[in-house]
């Protein structure tokens, strides 16, 4: 019997060393579905770390993160604005990575690491623009928008769509930015018009953009890149940067604060900071401007220099109370208005 006992135990130990646990990641990804894949399917075949990885706005995964803080079940989060990231550093959802790759990139991006006291790291930049369908607008012979204040006119009854800024980090970004270009009453006297021609809140910042590129609205408030993505797909869709100037994101890179597979965070961190790493969105068709100097945007991507850029102000608008206020305001004094 003892004996038994011990060849069973032995059997045991040579199976698992014969099969050992398989190498995981979970990620969270706030980018479009082909990248995302694109990401985990290339850096599983590099490092022979299984991924699992699922799409989510970055407003959900930001709540996500919230109610899972004492057990996560995600290790790494993937994309989205710039300002749910510097909120989940604030409230200590995620950690910091001193990534051998941030000298690599471009100022912009280093700046999120400063902000957010090395939690986020900068993959992206995208600019903030109004899309719009040129098809529809040549039938019903509407002059396409050049400016914020064109999106007020009666021609747009209707026919505009912006994402909910409750889950939506583009949704957000658009609200800071007309805050910053303004001043805070002045955007949402503008809001507030801007409400009587919109036709949706959809809960994705993808969401409008789609909806442009298939007639389904004229109009939307969207980053550029998402316009080009819908563009080069064959869709009659155009975008630009309003006249009084814009604002941007930049795409956020996270480690989950108590990542079960934390050296597999790091090591993907590093990787998606890297050259190789970022060329995976480019072959993806993606159109947002690379983090990494070494790598050139696609020739399609939106010009962070040929555009009015306002300075934003990360800091300010990426934190905690000032986002939760100014969602909150937007509620309150936008949309419970009637359309």
């Amino acid at each position: 019997m003892r004996n038994s006992i011990f060849v069973g135990a032995i059997a045991a130990g040579l199976l698992g060393l014969a099969a050992p646990a398989t190498a995981q990641l979970n990620v969270i990804c706030s980018v479009q579905a082909d990248w995302c894949n694109a990401l985990a399917a290339q850096f599983q075949r590099e490092s022979g770390v299984k991924v699992s990885i699922i799409q989510k706005g970055s407003g959900e995964t930001l709540a996500q993160l919230q109610a899972e803080s004492a057990n996560p079940r995600t290790d790494v989060w993937f994309g989205g604005t710039h300002d749910p990231h510097i909120v989940a550093a604030e409230r200590d959802l995620t950690q910091a990575h001193a990534s051998p790759r941030t000298t690599e990139l471009h100022p912009w991006a280093q700046e999120l690491s400063r902000v957010s006291k090395g939690k986020a790291h900068g993959i992206y930049a995208g600019i903030l623009g109004i899309g719009f369908n040129i098809e529809i607008m040549a039938k019903r012979r509407i002059p396409q928008p050049s400016c914020w204040k064109d999106l007020l006119g009666p021609e747009y009854k209707g026919e505009i769509q912006i994402a909910n800024p409750n889950s939506s980090g583009t949704a957000y970004v658009a609200i800071a930015t007309l805050v910053q270009i303004m001043g805070e009453e002045q955007a949402f006297e503008y809001l507030k018009g801007l409400h009587r021609n919109v036709n949706q809140y959809p809960r994705s910042g993808t969401g409008p953009i789609k909806a442009a590129a298939r007639g389904e609205t004229m109009a939307s408030i969207s980053f550029m890149h998402d316009a080009v993505t819908e563009r080069v797909a064959g869709l009659p869709v155009k975008a630009v940067a309003p006249c009084e100037g814009t604002g941007y994101e930049i795409g956020g890179l996270s480690i989950v604060k108590g990542a079960k597979n934390l050296d597999n965070a790091k090591k993907f961190v590093d990787w998606a900071l890297s050259a190789p790493g970022q060329r995976v969105g480019i072959a993806a068709r993606q159109f947002q401007v690379p983090s990494n100097k070494a790598v050139a945007p696609p020739p399609e991507a939106p010009s962070l220099f040929a555009t009015k850029l306002i300075k934003y102000d990360l800091a300010k608008y990426g934190s905690n109370d000032e986002r939760k206020r100014l969602i909150a305001k937007w509620g309150q004094e936008v949309n419970s208005l009637p359309r």
